[in-house]
């Protein structure tokens, strides 16, 4: 048979299952050579051993035969399976040696809307990135520490976008910061949503005419004060600090915007600490934090 001559048609019948025969089932696609032309053995189809040698028999038969056994042994690599669309979404996790646990909580009494599922993992990188300082500012306190969040420009800016994507929509007019770590988180929260900021500050803190709240401590009262005409009757106002735990400062800032007509559609709290019952003192209002850590 010469080299222009084609290739004669071979008649293959499949056997049954377990019948006896020179039979071999190939175990990958893998090309073939057979006088001088190439084919293709396609996974799983059945050729005949008809003991007929083309011209790649020969010296160098075993190179050849050890190149087919590493084709094989390749074919037979793992695969790696694909994603499942039905596969569970990712749901973060905190340590549990971690004195912080991520939670996404509402208002009291079902008024709030929870802003986001808890499978956020924004939130686990904010939780993760607060350090807690045990015995500060005296024997007993579990101090939250979010100056290890602001050095972490990604877990820093997580907490401003989870905050404006709830409120951006929301026709929120001002947004007030309680002193003094309001002020960190709410002037770009109010940037970001085209409001105007005002700080509530500690007494004798403002230069002009101010009006005052004044609020219960453990041992003796505090105020806290705002400038007068900062806030209008019509604005709709966000409060902004940056936890909340007995709930004096927050109830107070509150009560001062309500004083002048202004509505507060509802207070904002990276850290909430729920065993001291800070939310009992704001009664209905609604308050909305990212999370919740032990006292």
């Amino acid at each position: 048979m010469g080299p222009t001559e084609p290739l004669p048609k071979a008649k293959v019948s499949i056997p049954s299952r377990g019948a006896p025969g020179p039979w071999a089932r190939t175990a990958c696609s893998a090309p073939r050579v057979r006088d001088g032309r190439t084919e293709t053995r396609l996974l799983g189809t059945v050729i005949p051993d008809t003991g007929r040698r083309g011209p790649r028999e020969g010296p160098d038969k075993n190179k050849r035969a050890a190149e087919r056994s590493m084709l094989f042994l390749q074919c037979q690599q793992p695969r790696v399976p694909s994603p499942s669309a039905s596969a569970p979404p990712f749901r973060p996790r905190v340590s549990v040696a971690a004195p912080l646990s991520v939670r996404v909580t509402g208002g009291r009494r079902a008024q709030a809307v929870v802003a986001m599922a808890s499978a956020d993992a924004r939130l686990a990188g904010i939780a993760s990135s607060i350090r807690v300082i045990p015995d500060f500012p005296k024997p007993g306190i579990m101090f939250q520490d979010i100056t290890t969040l602001l050095l972490d420009p990604q877990a820093f800016r997580d907490t401003i976008d989870l905050f404006v994507e709830r409120y951006k929509d929301q026709g929120i007019t001002v947004v007030a910061g309680v002193e003094a770590r309001g002020f960190i988180f709410g002037p770009p929260i109010a940037l970001a949503i085209g409001a105007k900021f005002v700080p509530l500050r500690k007494p004798k803190k403002l230069p002009g005419e101010v009006i005052s709240e004044e609020y219960s401590l453990e041992y003796g009262t505090d105020k806290i004060e705002m400038h007068v005409g900062a806030v209008q009757a019509n604005d709709r106002a966000l409060v902004v600090d940056d936890l909340i735990a007995t709930g004096g400062t927050l109830c107070a800032a509150v009560k001062l915007i309500e004083r002048v007509g202004a509505k507060v559609v509802e207070c904002a709290c990276v850290i909430e600490l729920p065993e001291l019952k800070g939310r009992d003192k704001l009664g209905d209002r609604p308050i909305f934090v990212l999370v919740e850590a032990d006292a």
